[in-house]
This record gives structure tokens, sequence and C-alpha cells, in this order.
């Protein structure tokens, strides 16, 4: 779990986050998207080496400039590592199934994706897990 200090520092950097000013479309530094995401500058390097997909341009003397399309996939594995759980390897491989659409294809194959649609099903699902485990419980 990630625990950022609040002072009057992040506050201000958070609301006038620099590159703020840009244009939407723009291209954004390593600090900038640092700030931005509320995520330490050598975490966004690291993640270059775990994702492969994320490829920020690099200009001279290595400088990264990540572009919108970027700060969305960071944004992504953040959600997915921060608050979902997945470890780095996991949220790698999920984030490769979603771009082949392999996932989108094994989901609409599947017999139960149809049942688990409807909300009246999940309840019943729910409903026998739920038994399930208090008999289990109970047993125990």
């Amino acid at each position: 779990m990630r625990i950022l200090k609040t002072s009057s520092s992040n506050l201000k950097a958070v609301h006038g986050a620099p590159g703020s000013h840009k244009q939407p479309g723009a291209l954004r530094t390593i600090g900038e998207v640092s700030v931005l995401l509320g995520l330490r500058q050598h975490v966004l390097r690291y993640w270059e080496t775990q994702f492969p997909m994320l490829q920020p341009v690099k200009r001279s003397g290595s400088r990264r400039y990540y572009r919108p399309e970027d700060i969305a996939l960071l944004r992504r594995i953040d959600d997915l590592v921060h608050r979902e759980g997945y470890t780095l390897r996991g949220a790698s491989q999920l984030l490769e199934q979603e771009a082949s659409g392999a996932e989108t294809q094994h989901l609409s194959r599947s017999p139960e994706y149809s049942e688990l649609n409807s909300d009246e099903s999940l309840r019943k699902s729910l409903s026998k897990i739920r038994e399930k485990l208090r008999s289990a419980l109970e047993a125990g």
C-alpha cells in the first residue's frame, strides 16, 4: 500500500502540477509524470523494464518524455499493482492479454459469460457460494 505524505508542497505540486500549463497532448517529463501520478521517478523507470509495452520517447541524454497514452498506461499499471493487488508480472500478463484481445475472445466463447452477465443469475451463484461456505464452516 502506498501512502503519500500530505504537505503544503505536495498539495501545491498536485494542484499546480508542473506541465499543467501544457496542452493535453503534449509530452511530459518524468518529473511531471511523477508528480501527476504520485509515483517516484525510480518506480517509473523500473516499470519500463517490467512492462515492455511502456516505451516513452527518449531524446538526447536519455531524457524520457511521456505521451498521453504512456501516462494512461502508467495509471492502469498503478491501479493494477497498488489498488487491485496484482504483482508486476501478473499486471504485465494481463495488459498483454488485453492488448491482444485474448481475454475478450476467451470470455465471449465461455458459456458462463452470458449467464454471469445477468444480475439474477449472479445473485443465485453468490447465494450458492454463501451456502457452501456456511455449511463448510459449520462442519469444520
